[in-house]
C-alpha cells in the first residue's frame, strides 16, 4: 500500500478552508449577478419581492384611512356641487380603493417562490393610476367658484400619502403622481388669476418635492434590506460554520477513542516481543552462558538491548499521553518531599551532563514541607524537563535548578538552561505531541517531542500550572508549580479511625504567572542567609 501523501489526505477532506470560502463567495457572486440581469430594478430577484411586498403591506394598512378621508373630501365637496355629484365621486373613488385592496392582499397570500415580480409591480403600477384619476377627478368641485382652494388642498394631501405609501416602488410613485399633476394644472383652464396661477405651482413643486423624497425612502429601503441579507447571511454562515464545528469535534473524539484503541491493543503486542528481546540481548551481552567467539557480537548483543529499551520507553510515552488525554491516568498519591526528588533527579543525569562539560546551578529549599502527589509522575515530569536542559543546552553550558515557595503558598519548580533557546513561533509547536522545533530537528540529539506534552498534562493533573519561557540566545526557562492544597502543612486533617491523620484536599488551584517565583519571598531568604542552599557544580 503507498504511503499516503499530504495532498491525498487533502483530497479527502475535501477543500482547504480558504479555498471552499472563496468558492462559495464565486457561486455567491455569479448566482447574485444572475439575478440583476434577469431584474427590471437592477436587484437581485430577493430585493424586488420584498420591495413589492413592503408597498403591500402599507397599501393594504392604509385601505381604511384613505377611504374616510375620500367621504371627508366628498363631503365637504358637498357645499359646491350637488350630492349626487359627491356621492358618484365617492363611489368611484371607493371602488378603486377596494381593487388596490383586493389586489394587495391576493399578492400577499402567494407564495413568495411562485410569485412574478415583474408582473404584480405592473399590476399595482395600474392600480396606483387608477386610483390616482379617481382623487383627480375632485376637479369637478374646482369648477365651482371659491372651491379652487380646496380641492389643490385636497390634491396636496392626496399626494403626499401617495408618494409615500409607493415609496419602495418608483415607478408606482411616478403612476400616483402624474394624474394629480395634470388635474392641479388642469384649473389654469377655468381660472387665469395670480392667486390660482400661485397655488397651482406651490402643488406642483409640493409634488416634485414629494417625489424626490420618495426617492430617498426607496433608496433608504433598499440599504435596510440590504443590510438585512447581509446579517442573515453571516448568521448563515455562522451557523453553517458551528454545525462543521461540531462534525469536526465529533470526528475528532470517534478518532481520539480509536487511537486509544488502537494503542491498548498495539502496546500488549509490542510488549510481548520486545520483553523476549530485552532479556536475551541482555543474557547475551552479559555473557551469562560464557564468552562470545567473536567480540564484537558482545557489541551487537548490547546496541539490540539499548534500542530495545529505547522502544520501550518511546511506548511507554506514548501510552502515558494517551492515557492523559483520555482522562484515565491514575495518581497514586503519597507525601513526597519535592526537594530530594528533585536532587535524586539530578543524579540521574549528571554523569551525561559532565560527559559535555556542563555546570548545574541548584537553589533548593531543604525546609519545604513535603507534597502530596504521585511519586512517580512527579519524577517523570523533573526528568523530563532535566533531560530536555542536558539535551539542548552546549556544551560547557550552565543549567539553573531552583525549588521554593510560590506567593500564595504552592511550591515551584524551575529549570533554566543557556542553550539557544526556542523562537516565539513554536512555542505552540514544541508542546504539542510529536512537536519539535527547528532546533530539535537539526541537533543530533533525537526524541520523541512527546516530553513536554506529557509534562504539561501530569502537571495538571495535580492541578498545578506549566510555564515555558524562552527566547533566541538567552536559553529556555520552564517553571512547574503546585498548589497550596497540595501542601501538607495546609492539608486538612482527617478523621480517621484510630487516630489523626494528614489528608489531602485535592482541589487544586491556579496561580497567576506573575507569582509563580518566591526567591524573595522569606523562606527562601532566610534559607540563603544559613547557607542552606548554594550552587553546586555536577
Amino acid at each position: 500500500m503507498p504511503d499516503l501523501t499530504a495532498e491525498m489526505i487533502q483530497r479527502g477532506r475535501g477543500p482547504a478552508a480558504p479555498e471552499a470560502v472563496r468558492r462559495r463567495e464565486v457561486a455567491r457572486e455569479m448566482r447574485s449577478a444572475r439575478e440583476k440581469l434577469t431584474s427590471t430594478s437592477g436587484l437581485e430577484r430577493a430585493f424586488d419581492y420584498e420591495l413589492v411586498r413592503v408597498y403591500a403591506q402599507y397599501r393594504a394598512g392604509a385601505v381604511i384611512p384613505l377611504a374616510l378621508l375620500g367621504l371627508a373630501i366628498a363631503g365637504g365637496s358637498a357645499l359646491w356641487v350637488p350630492p349626487p355629484v359627491a356621492a358618484v365621486w365617492a363611489a368611484c373613488l371607493l371602488a378603486a380603493v377596494a381593487l388596490s385592496m383586493f389586489a394587495t392582499r391576493r399578492f400577499l397570500a402567494q407564495d413568495p417562490e411562485a410569485v412574478s415580480v415583474t408582473v404584480w409591480r405592473r399590476y399595482f403600477m395600474v392600480c396606483e393610476a387608477v386610483q390616482s384619476t379617481s382623487w383627480a377627478l375632485m376637479i369637478l368641485v374646482g369648477t365651482a367658484p371659491g372651491a379652487r382652494t380646496f380641492v389643490l388642498f385636497g390634491l396636496l394631501i392626496v399626494a403626499a400619502v401617495s408618494t409615500m405609501l409607493a415609496a419602495t416602488l418608483p415607478a408606482a410613485a411616478v403612476a400616483a403622481l402624474i394624474p394629480l399633476n395634470i388635474a392641479a394644472l388642469s384649473l389654469l383652464v377655468f381660472s387665469h388669476d395670480m392667486d390660482t396661477a400661485m397655488l397651482v405651482t406651490m402643488v406642483v413643486g409640493a409634488q416634485v418635492f414629494f417625489m424626490g423624497l420618495a426617492r430617498r425612502v426607496y433608496a433608504s429601503t433598499v440599504g435596510a434590506l440590504k443590510s438585512q441579507a447581509e446579517k442573515d447571511a453571516i448568521f448563515g454562515e455562522l451557523e453553517q460554520a458551528k454545525a462543521n464545528s461540531d462534525e469536526a469535534r465529533r470526528r475528532a473524539e470517534e478518532a481520539n477513542l480509536a487511537k486509544s484503541r488502537f494503542l491498548a491493543t498495539m502496546s500488549h503486542e509490542l510488549r510481548t516481543p520486545l520483553n523476549a528481546i530485552l532479556g536475551f540481548s541482555e543474557v547475551m551481552k552479559n555473557e551469562v552462558f560464557g564468552a562470545h567467539v567473536a567480540p564484537s557480537y558482545k557489541e551487537y548483543a548490547a546496541d539490540i538491548h539499548d534500542s530495545g529499551l529505547h522502544l520501550l520507553n518511546l511506548i511507554n510515552e506514548i501510552l502515558d499521553l494517551s492515557r492523559i488525554e483520555a482522562g484515565r491516568y491514575e495518581l497514586n498519591e503519597e507525601a513526597i518531599q519535592l526537594g530530594f526528588a528533585v536532587d535524586e533527579c539530578r543524579h540521574m543525569v549528571g554523569l551525561r551532563a559532565r560527559s559535555k562539560g556542563q555546570t548545574f546551578h541548584e537553589f533548593i529549599d531543604d525546609s519545604l514541607p513535603r507534597l502530596w502527589a504521585d511519586e512517580r509522575a512527579l519524577r517523570q515530569i523533573i526528568l523530563n524537563l532535566l533531560s530536555n536542559a542536558v539535551k539542548f543546552t552546549p556544551p560547557g553550558g550552565e543549567i539553573t535548578i531552583k525549588v521554593g515557595w510560590t506567593s500564595s503558598g504552592g511550591q515551584y519548580v524551575s529549570v533554566k538552561d543557556s542553550g539557544p533557546g526556542i523562537p516565539e513561533d513554536e512555542l505552540g509547536t514544541v508542546m504539542s505531541s510529536f512537536g519539535r522545533g527547528s532546533l530539535a530537528i537539526k541537533t543530533a540529539e533525537q526524541g520523541s517531542g512527546l516530553g513536554l506534552p506529557i509534562v504539561k498534562g501530569l502537571v495538571d493533573l495535580h492541578g498545578g500550572n506549566f510555564l515555558l519561557q524562552s527566547k533566541p540566545r538567552e536559553g529556555t526557562e520552564v517553571v512547574v508549580t503546585f498548589p497550596a492544597s497540595r501542601v501538607m502543612d495546609t492539608l486538612p486533617a482527617l478523621d480517621l479511625p484510630g487516630g489523626d491523620l494528614r489528608g489531602g484536599d485535592l482541589r487544586g488551584g491556579d496561580l497567576p504567572i506573575q507569582d509563580l517565583m518566591s526567591q524573595d519571598s522569606d523562606k527562601a531568604t532566610a534559607d540563603a542567609k544559613r547557607g542552606r542552599s548554594a550552587a553546586r557544580a555536577a
